[in-house]
């Protein structure tokens, strides 16, 4: 059997580490329940850009250089979810101060009109709150964590190619 292009291979592997992720963000949203926050959604923006960019290597199986952009894409994708996942985790933990939108902090010097039409317009869910951990880690937490392993595999791997490469 042949085998696939390592461009090709590494895509994949990007698109199926953020796939799975991601699946992991809807399974808590549709069956466990759990509204993301703002900062829950822009962390799986990124996922989406890997699986795209990962899956983009398969019809460049006869352009490896091609394909190998794509899927250098793809981990620089894994590397921003990360970011945000470290982002959330650290507003979670009340390190430093996230968005005001869905921190739950009220803007100073309001009038009652715009205090009411604030109010009125908040998020529910918190970005500041975690709805669930597993080893006292937050998802944005395992986001950080799982994303960004993944990521670092990954930029080893084309590092030991570029070097198998020079030969």
């Amino acid at each position: 059997m042949p085998t696939l292009p390592y461009g090709t291979r590494l895509g994949l592997a990007a698109a199926i580490g953020s796939l799975l992720l991601l699946g992991g963000a809807y399974y808590f949203q549709y069956v466990v329940g759990l509204a993301p926050c703002d900062m829950c959604l822009w962390q799986r923006y990124p996922h989406m850009l890997a699986i795209l960019f990962g899956l983009l290597t398969i019809p460049l199986l006869v352009e490896p250089k091609v394909a190998l952009v794509f899927a250098l894409a793809a981990i620089i994708a894994l590397f921003a979810t990360a970011g945000i996942g470290v982002f959330h985790a650290g507003v979670e933990q009340h390190w430093w101060q996230g968005p005001q939108a869905c921190s739950g902090r009220v803007p100073a010097g309001l009038s009652p009109e715009e205090l009411k039409n604030w109010l009125m317009g908040a998020r529910m869910v918190r970005c500041d709150e975690i709805p669930w951990k597993m080893w006292n880690i937050s998802m944005a937490g395992w986001n950080a964590i799982l994303s960004g392993t993944l990521a670092i595999v990954l930029t080893m791997s084309v590092l030991n190619h570029v070097r198998e490469e020079k030969k």
